[in-house]
């Protein structure tokens, strides 16, 4: 049925869009010099800062319509994204920020950012599940979101190597994660597809409980391609 996977082809390209995060963590390693101590409290940070995007979500977002919160992530995460421009090209030291607590920041905001536009993907794939069939057709959907995770590494690798990107060389990763972001713009043009998951519980009346909306493996991993 089309009002199935129309919305399952926005999920998977959603998920899809090239992400730099292999070349950034080099780059963090190899050019900034961050420690696995650092790195380890990066995660902590970015643990944190992700239950704190789902109660973001539940206390005041899940009423939103899904449509809105999709253009809205989409727009917020590629514009924050941008943000590591500065630290791939130095400018947070000319403005007194240090490289560690920049990327602090950073992890933080972006990581809650994240949580915001995963659970949206949640609640859209309850909807979509026919009674009777509901474990299935959502394991299935989470399948196509991991499946998109997949191509976004992989359309992260391609352009990493397009761009000469190397553990090494990061002459290019300024134009790399500038790419990237805007590339995950590209899912807006697919907004029209979530109106055929409009039902009697669907569309325009919330983004939350009409449906009940990392199993999905890394659930950070969906703001990274924002990143």
């Amino acid at each position: 049925q089309r009002r199935i996977w129309a919305p399952t082809a926005f999920v998977f390209l959603w998920q899809a869009t090239p992400n730099p995060g292999t070349a950034m963590f080099y780059f963090t390693t190899n050019e900034l010099g961050f420690t696995p101590e650092f790195l380890g409290r990066v995660a902590l940070v970015r643990a944190v800062a992700a239950l704190a995007g789902v109660a973001l979500y539940n206390s005041y977002l899940k009423e939103v319509p899904l449509k809105k919160m999709f253009f809205w992530s989409a727009i917020l995460g590629a514009t924050l994204g941008l943000s590591q421009l500065l630290l791939v090209s130095g400018y947070n030291r000319e403005l007194g920020i240090s490289d560690q607590f920049f990327s602090l920041g950073d992890t933080v905001v972006l990581t809650v950012l994240g949580e915001v536009s995963f659970l949206p993907v949640l609640v859209l794939a309850a909807r979509l599940c026919p009674e009777g069939v509901e474990a299935t057709l959502f394991a299935a959907l989470m399948s196509v979101f991991n499946a998109g995770g997949v191509a976004s590494g992989a359309l992260g690798a391609a352009l990493t190597s397009a761009l000469g990107v190397e553990s090494d060389n990061f002459t290019n990763l300024f134009y790399l994660v500038l790419l990237c972001n805007l590339t995950s713009l590209v899912p807006l043009g697919a907004l029209g597809w979530l109106d055929e998951a409009d039902g009697p519980e669907g569309g325009e009346d919330g983004g939350g409980e009409g449906g009940t909306k990392g199993a999905v493996p890394a659930l950070t991993d969906a703001s990274a391609k924002n990143v």
